[in-house]
């Protein structure tokens, strides 16, 4: 296993981890975002915010700007929903009322910025939570969600969980983030990992956005991602899978643009094999095997498709607010599911969120 620490002086000023305001005179959450970066004060809008800021912000603004198009009772059902799952510690919990969970936590907060309903008194709540953990001892996956939530937490006028953190805040979880590398050029799930994950690779990359960051090594990371391809088009989560997925191949396509390695034959590789498992109901399967679409495989592959300007997959609007979504707010993971969390109401939201970004009739 490959564990170094990178040099501090290739990764620029200590003080450069994008911290971000919210200009409060702006409706709608991620209609105006201040970055305070090495020009304090600099205020992005427009074509450049999307170019400026990291993908998850990006990706906010694109499903902010669909979801204005929601009506305000689905809004407010789903607001009530995502609300009813917060705790008394300020975090949030799954389906079955267990311990508040960073990563739960983050999907909530996600899921209630894209709706334009995280008011300050809400984020108080979820500052406090978040408050109680540090970057320190966390897995890959719980930081970038503390991560992502804390700033999201300051962005909206809630308390700068990062204002006590060191100096070296960045190198030091740089430095943990590379104890994850494998020799094969990934990221893995532990340090103790025996392979590269596409998805932990691609968590990785999100991390390293939000703390301005360059990845390290991108040409190895980049020719890992390439060995993760398989003949029908799609990528693999880990290097013993010979089947396809669509969850790992948007997070391939991804980090691949991340990286700017992507090319015209991939995208017509991965093009081929979501069409592949497009459902016969509109949304995505999983994989070819699973012969029915989930809500989190088809907001995947919405998005993807979406970044590869391929837009004849985009009708899933039936399986989407005909399957999934609760009358009553909230959105479950698939049609056989029988209760909401905020992870697929998230996903829900997301994937109405792509549809009603593009001109595209269902």
């Amino acid at each position: 296993m490959v564990c170094e620490s990178r040099d501090p002086s290739t990764a620029g000023d200590e003080n450069r981890e994008a911290f971000l305001l919210r200009d409060c005179s702006k409706t709608g959450f991620f209609e105006t975002l201040v970055i305070s970066d090495l020009v304090p004060g600099l205020c992005l809008t427009n074509q450049l915010q999307m170019i400026e800021l990291p993908y998850l912000l990006r990706l906010g603004l694109r499903l902010a700007d669909g979801l204005r198009h929601l009506d305000d009772v689905a809004r407010r059902r789903h607001r009530d929903f995502i609300l009813s799952r917060q705790h008394a510690d300020g975090g949030f919990c799954g389906r079955d009322d267990e311990d508040s969970d960073l990563y739960y936590t983050s999907f909530a907060v996600r899921g209630l910025a894209v709706l334009d309903q995280l008011d300050s008194e809400v984020c108080d709540r979820i500052g406090r939570y978040v408050s109680s953990h540090t970057g320190d001892s966390l897995s890959v996956i719980d930081l970038l969600s503390w991560l992502y939530t804390a700033l999201i937490v300051q962005a909206s006028g809630g308390i700068d969980v990062l204002a006590d953190a060191p100096d070296n805040f960045s190198d030091r979880v740089a430095s943990r983030l590379e104890c994850t590398r494998i020799a094969d050029g990934g990221y893995a799930k532990t340090t103790d990992g025996a392979s590269g994950s596409t998805y932990h690779s691609f968590l990785v990359g999100l991390i390293y956005e939000l703390l301005d960051r360059p990845l390290p090594l991108p040409n190895t990371l980049i020719q890992f991602v390439y060995d993760r391809q398989r003949e029908d088009g799609g990528f693999v989560e880990i290097a013993l899978m010979k089947r396809s997925g669509t969850n790992p191949t948007s997070a391939a396509v991804a980090l691949l643009t991340m990286l700017d390695a992507m090319d015209g034959e991939i995208r017509a590789d991965v093009l081929s094999f979501l069409s592949q498992v497009r459902s016969d109901e509109g949304g995505f399967q999983a994989n070819t095997r699973i012969p029915f679409a989930d809500g989190l495989s088809t907001f995947t592959g919405l998005l993807t498709a979406q970044d590869l300007d391929e837009f004849s997959l985009l009708k899933p609007t039936r399986v989407v607010r005909g399957e999934l979504e609760f009358p009553t707010g909230g959105f479950r993971g698939a049609a056989w599911d029988d209760k909401a969390d905020v992870e697929y109401t998230f996903y829900g939201l997301g994937n109405l969120g792509l549809l009603w970004s593009v001109p595209v009739v269902d």
